[in-house]
């Protein structure tokens, strides 16, 4: 694995060994804080981060390893004009492996063909974020211990939701898995998800326009935000918005394991009402984050603690 650009570029093995380092290194973190000892990792964002940023980061300095780079490409010598085929390749002399993000798609791939070392894409506009989508199915994997025989409803923007169409081509891998697509008809997914994914494997899926109508079936919630801006009439989505809002009274008859899940920032998308309810685990999703990309990190590094 000398690249991650798009998370379809892993095999189910390959998530699946991730996932089991991911978990071995939260359950014994003292064991793989020396692993990356003398490696440097450079985090390339060409836009602003918070979470993928300082989440790699921090897998890094957990390793043991440093961390160089920048967090705005008004930091950088983007800014004079310099390419960042130019950029990346300067910057590959002074590392070990590269955390990039950047507003342009296909950027990434495009940098990984000029360099050497590893290159994580950590976000291509609306394109891929493949260290999301490993984080959703560590999240997954740790609370239900199994990726088979689960029910995943969606709900927000299926539309534009770059999060919602990489989860759905990685869990449509596994067996007897159902999606329920929770949307207003102006973000419902795209047709070609529909047809390349779910007609094309048979995976059986259902659309509806509210949460109570089907919560009862789900086993997993993931939601995004409805965003004003996709809508062309502002009364549409005045009428919609509340539709979408996950609150305690939505989950009145979930499921008493349901798994609740968000790639975050929310904005009003789910009560913080709903931040203490045991089945709320959009910030240990975070936390996995964190161990995740500290499995991709010593893989593609390929460094491993004694007895891995």
């Amino acid at each position: 694995m000398k690249h991650l650009i798009d998370p379809m570029d892993l095999t189910v093995e390959e998530i699946d060994r991730l996932i089991e380092l991911g978990g071995k290194i939260l359950q014994n973190k003292e064991k793989y804080q020396e692993v990356c000892k003398h490696k440097s990792l450079a985090t390339l964002f060409f836009e602003p981060s918070t979470r993928t940023r300082l989440s790699f980061e921090a897998a890094m300095l957990e390793l043991g390893g440093n961390v160089l780079g920048f967090s705005s490409a008004n930091s950088s010598s983007a800014q004079k004009g310099e390419s960042v085929s130019d950029t990346v390749r300067t910057v590959s002399s002074y590392c070990d492996i590269i955390a990039m993000r950047h507003p342009k798609e296909g950027a990434p791939l495009v940098a990984s063909r000029k360099i050497d070392v590893p290159l994580i894409n950590a976000g291509d506009g609306g394109h891929y974020h493949p260290t999301q989508t490993l984080t959703d199915l560590m999240t997954i994997y740790q609370e239900k211990g199994h990726f088979d025989n689960l029910t995943v409803g969606m709900c927000g923007d299926l539309k534009f939701g770059r999060t919602v169409h990489s989860l759905i081509k990685a869990m449509s891998r596994y067996e007897n898995v159902r999606f329920v697509m929770i949307s207003p008809e102006e973000l419902r997914l795209p047709d070609y998800i529909v047809k390349d994914v779910f007609e094309k494997k048979n995976i059986p899926y259902t659309e509806v326009s509210t949460m109570e109508e089907v919560m009862p079936e789900l086993d997993i919630l993931y939601m995004t935000r409805v965003q004003r801006e996709r809508f062309f009439n502002e009364q549409d989505y005045i009428r919609l918005k509340d539709s979408f809002i996950l609150d305690p009274e939505k989950l009145i008859n979930a499921k008493e394991d349901l798994c609740i899940m968000h790639p975050l920032p929310r904005v009003n998308e789910i009560s913080t009402k709903v931040d203490d309810d045991p089945r709320a685990c959009y910030f240990k999703q975070v936390r996995y984050g964190k161990f995740i990309r500290m499995a991709l990190i010593m893989t593609m590094l390929g460094v491993k603690a004694n007895e891995d």
